[in-house]
């Protein structure tokens, strides 16, 4: 884990986010961050295909950019290396 230095207004917008989304700054950052790398990798995908991907994600252990990245993600026999 680490710091990640962002803007004022960013912050400002993670906090009003998180509190309408009922998650925390950080949570809200995060899942941001996972939408974005989501996005990045497979911009063929609409918000709806990312959000599936996830949740296919999540109940596979976590997000595993090794498995996003090669389109495996929430595919039977994908692992995740995500520590819980």
């Amino acid at each position: 884990m680490g710091i990640v230095k962002i803007s004022d207004q960013m912050h400002e917008n993670l906090r009003v986010a998180g509190n309408a989304l009922s998650r925390s700054i950080n949570a809200q950052a995060e899942h941001w961050m996972r939408v974005g790398m989501l996005s990045e990798m497979h911009p063929e995908l609409d918000s709806r295909e990312i959000c599936q991907l996830l949740i296919r994600a999540e109940l596979a252990g976590g997000l595993d950019i090794g498995v996003a990245v090669t389109g495996q993600l929430g595919k039977p026999g994908a692992t995740s290396t995500r520590k819980h």
